[in-house]
């Protein structure tokens, strides 16, 4: 299967499933990592992190947060930013992968988003959003220029990640086998390139690797979600 941060998110996020996804996947590799971006509409009075905080802290309850939806990684990018920097902004969760939300931050009906850099990236080169940050622990060397937003909120770190997973009594040989195809693959100059373009990083890894990984945000962010009392839609 195609796993992804949604899937170790969904386990805190639903009450019932009809699995346990940690403990039924066997992790073979990870894929690709991919930030989100911190943009703002260019009429917010902020060029920074720093000003962006200090004018949320002025502004309690006053600045608008777009969303792909509940439980998005836009949604819990931009919550996991909320409880670090210590302000309070009103969450506007939108549907359709957050394109409805991006045409709403450019209108100036809400004035931050965390989103995709497929869906964002072009409007910050042309002017018509203005990006604070990446979401990624160091910067994302496809946009050097940008910081990392854990340069000014000291151990934020937010990424969406894709990973593949079999059956949890896959045999060993057979797991270990497809790692180290997916990982030449990922070393593939085409293929980073591909990547790239989609606004993502390679990301290799051995099988022990992302099953931590997976098993780390699903505790990582289920802290979140419960802290902030985010609920499925």
């Amino acid at each position: 299967m195609l796993a992804a941060l949604s899937d170790a998110v969904n386990v805190t996020l639903y009450d019932k499933l009809a699995f346990n996804f940690i403990r039924d996947i066997a992790p073979i590799a990870s894929l690709i990592r991919q930030p989100e971006i911190m943009v703002v509409n260019p009429s917010l009075p902020t060029k920074t992190i720093p000003e962006f905080i200090a004018y949320a802290k002025a502004n309690p309850g006053k600045i608008n947060m777009g969303s792909a939806g509940n439980g998005t990684a836009p949604h819990l990018a931009g919550e996991l930013f909320k409880m670090m920097a210590g302000v309070d902004m009103i969450h506007v969760p939108y549907r359709g992968g957050g394109g409805a939300a991006v045409t709403d931050l450019l209108g100036g009906q809400v004035q931050i988003l965390f989103i995709s850099p497929l869906v964002s990236i072009e409007h910050v080169k042309a002017g018509a959003l203005r990006a604070l940050g990446v979401t990624t622990a160091f910067r994302w060397e496809a946009l050097p220029n940008i910081p990392a937003v854990g340069e000014f909120v000291p151990g934020y770190e937010m990424s969406a990640w894709f990973g593949v997973g079999a059956p949890k009594n896959t045999p060993s040989e057979t797991v270990h086998k497809l790692n180290r195809e997916i990982n030449v693959a990922l070393a593939d100059v085409n293929m980073r390139t591909k990547i790239a373009n989609l606004g993502a990083m390679p990301f290799v890894g051995s099988p022990i690797d992302f099953g931590k990984l997976i098993a780390d945000d699903a505790d990582r962010w289920a802290r979140v979600i419960r802290t902030t009392n985010i609920k499925a839609e």
